[in-house]
C-alpha cells in the first residue's frame, strides 16, 4: 500500500474527538509510510486531516471538483491538487489513485462515498480493502443495519465483511495489509 483515500466531513462534527481522531489518523499514516487521497477541501475534518499530514511532511493528494474550488474551499497548501470537473469524476479518481479507503465521522457525503466504494469491491471492480474508524461508536448503527440487511438475505455475510471497522487507526491499517478480497458474486442465488 501506497496511498490511502480517507472520506471525511466538511464540517468539523459536533464535538473535538472528531478531529482529534483526523489529527491521530494522519500520524498513523505518516508513520507507516502513507501517502493521503482525500477530497481537497480545507475546512472540517477534511482540513484537520491535510494540515495534519502536512505538518509532519506528508504527502497530500487532493480532488476537488471545480464548482467546489471556485467556492474557495479547496485547500491551497497540498502537495497536489487535482480539479475536475464532477463528483463523479472526483471519486472516480481518488479510487485510483489510493490503495485503500477509510471513513471518518461524517455526514451524507462520507457516508455516500464509503458505501459506493464497498459497492465497487463487492461488484468486483476493485479488490482494495475498504473501512470505518469508528470513532466512539460512530458507525454502530450503520454496523446494525447492515447486519440486519444480511439477516433479511440482501446482503451476503463475506460481502457484509469486505467493510472492516475498528475504532483505532493502526488496527484498521493491519487489518487492510493482511486483506484478501472474498471470492464471492455480489447476487445470491
Amino acid at each position: 500500500m501506497k496511498r490511502i483515500c480517507v472520506y471525511c466531513g466538511s464540517s468539523d462534527g459536533a464535538r473535538p474527538v472528531y478531529a482529534d481522531a483526523a489529527c491521530h489518523l494522519a500520524e498513523v499514516l505518516y508513520e507507516q509510510g502513507l501517502e493521503l487521497v482525500y477530497g481537497g477541501a480545507a475546512k472540517g475534518t477534511m482540513g484537520v486531516i491535510a494540515d495534519r499530514m502536512l505538518a509532519l511532511g506528508g504527502k497530500v493528494h487532493g480532488v476537488i471538483p471545480e464548482f467546489l474550488r471556485a467556492k474557495e474551499i479547496a485547500h491551497a497548501e497540498l502537495s497536489e491538487l487535482q480539479v475536475v470537473a464532477s463528483m463523479h469524476e472526483r471519486k472516480s479518481l481518488m479510487a485510483e489513485l489510493s490503495d485503500g479507503f477509510i471513513a471518518l465521522p461524517g455526514g451524507f457525503g462520507t457516508l455516500e462515498e464509503i458505501v459506493e466504494i464497498v459497492t465497487w469491491g463487492q461488484l468486483r471492480m476493485h479488490a482494495k480493502p475498504c473501512g470505518l474508524l469508528n470513532i466512539d461508536g460512530y458507525f454502530d448503527a450503520l454496523l446494525q443495519f447492515l447486519g440486519h440487511a444480511e439477516a433479511e438475505g440482501f446482503l451476503r455475510a463475506a460481502n457484509r465483511d469486505m467493510l472492516l471497522a475498528e475504532s483505532d487507526a493502526a488496527a484498521l491499517l493491519k487489518r487492510f495489509r493482511d486483506y484478501r478480497a472474498p471470492n464471492v458474486e455480489k447476487w445470491l442465488s
